[in-house]
């Protein structure tokens, strides 16, 4: 898949989000739910380009080398920008799993509940994650 590909499926999944739109300020392409952006997707010029806000992963992904704290002060906030100008570096699975992260962080509850029943129960990696990490109650 090209890096133009790797964009369109980016974009295309991120609209299969409950509640989520698309709009163009400052030139860029962005993802919003309910008038929040949750998904920065750059401007398609020769490479890919992305900032989501990853309050768990966030760590993790500042460790690769196409990743940095996204400017603006975003950072702070645990928001991730990666750029990639090779195709061949492109892990879709993360970034796909990113998404959904940044999804949730961003999206009012009800909302997350209905991208869950949409599942049918099924648990999205993210949500997986969280799930594993989760406390038992006590009885």
């Amino acid at each position: 898949m090209t890096l133009a590909g790797f964009a369109k499926k980016l974009r295309d999944v991120a609209l299969t989000y409950p509640g989520s739109t698309e709009e163009f300020p400052w030139g860029e392409r962005v993802i919003k739910v309910k008038g929040k952006v949750f998904a920065f997707l750059g401007k398609g010029e020769g490479e890919l380009g992305m900032s989501l806000k990853l309050p768990k992963s966030a760590g993790m992904a500042l460790t690769l080398p196409f990743c940095e704290p996204t400017g603006y002060g975003l950072g702070k906030a645990g928001w991730v920008s990666a750029t990639f100008e090779k195709a061949k570096d492109v892990q879709l699975d993360m970034i796909l799993s990113w998404l959904d992260e940044s999804y949730r962080a961003v999206a009012p509850k009800t909302l997350v509940k209905e991208l869950d029943a949409r599942a049918g129960g099924v648990a999205t990696p993210a949500r997986a994650k969280a799930k594993a990490g989760a406390k038992k109650p006590k009885r």
